[in-house]
């Protein structure tokens, strides 16, 4: 296996009542992932040498044994983190059960712009106060952003700042059919994308990491950039919901779960055959890393 690979993003759920209007998740289908296909999912990354697994969706806490999937990453010895939108009473109960056994908790908001555009009602506000009732060590707030204002930066910074939680940013990512149709549009969708990120900067000191990942999200998103794509350099594997495991949310080939163990090793050690995209080069960009305060995470819920 790729020696970079240490980690995996899982799918817990299919589906995802959110259905933001800017999402283009790589997969979507109804019903959860099956405990017994977790756990043989687990033990296969485990031999392969994945020491941390991070649970998406759709929305984790929607999983009927989320308790357990949590349980069953810690009997393997990995560390276990989450990425939800969890708002209602019944999702932050659920999230409140596993805190305490969760590495990190990151919650998904979305700017104004943003809500406007995906139809959402993730409210930054909202995402503080999920993170507010859990005791997890480290918590996270990812806001997507989009036409960004001086008065909404300086509330969130406000915000941040009292909850004592860390915050990550990501732009809106539209899709590359949609951009490609008007090049003037494209002009004005990065045009907007670099004034968001200098407003960005005057209350949170964006990092160089971030500006480069932004540099390289516009040279994918400009045609006639000149720009090659690089192959897929994801150091996180990615498991969907149905049990199949790919290299990146967005591969295109796959392998399942339930495959012999020299059939998954064979995959995961193979050299990635899929490029990266605009969907897909947070996860895949050198110059963009989790660990980072202003990048964006792999997977928002």
């Amino acid at each position: 296996m790729n020696a970079s690979v240490r980690t995996a993003l899982i799918s817990t759920a299919g589906h995802c009542k959110v259905a933001c209007g800017f999402c283009f998740r790589a997969d979507r289908a109804h019903g959860f992932l099956d405990t017994a296909t977790y756990t043989r999912t687990l033990s296969r990354l485990k031999e392969m040498g994945v020491e941390g697994v991070c649970l998406t969706g759709g929305e984790p806490t929607h999983h009927p044994e989320l308790r357990q999937l949590v349980r069953l990453a810690h009997q393997f010895g990995m560390s276990v983190s989450m990425v939800t939108s969890a708002r209602t009473v019944a999702e932050s109960l659920a999230l409140s059960q596993v805190a305490h056994l969760l590495a990190n908790v990151t919650v998904s908001a979305d700017s104004r712009g943003a809500m406007l555009m995906g139809r959402t009602t993730r409210t930054a506000a909202s995402g503080i106060s999920t993170l507010r009732t859990i005791s997890t060590e480290t918590k996270i707030l990812h806001v997507t952003c989009w036409n960004l204002t001086d008065g909404e930066c300086q509330d969130l910074a406000d915000l941040v700042a009292a909850a004592g939680v860390e915050v990550q940013f990501s732009p809106v990512v539209l899709d590359e059919r949609t951009l490609s149709r008007d090049k003037k549009s494209v002009q004005d969708y990065l045009a907007q994308q670099q004034l968001d990120a200098d407003l960005l900067d005057r209350y949170f000191n964006l990092s160089d990491r971030y500006r480069a990942y932004l540099g390289e999200l516009r040279a994918l998103q400009l045609p006639g950039a000149g720009g090659e794509r690089w192959s897929c350099r994801s150091a996180t594997a990615y498991v969907s919901a149905d049990g199949h495991i790919r290299r990146c949310p967005y591969g295109k080939a796959s392998v399942s779960a339930h495959a012999p163990r020299s059939a998954i090793r064979n995959f995961l050690a193979a050299p990635a055959q899929d490029q990266v995209t605009p969907d897909c080069a947070a996860i895949c960009s050198t110059a963009a890393t989790s660990d980072d305060r202003s990048a964006p995470c792999p997977a928002p819920a």
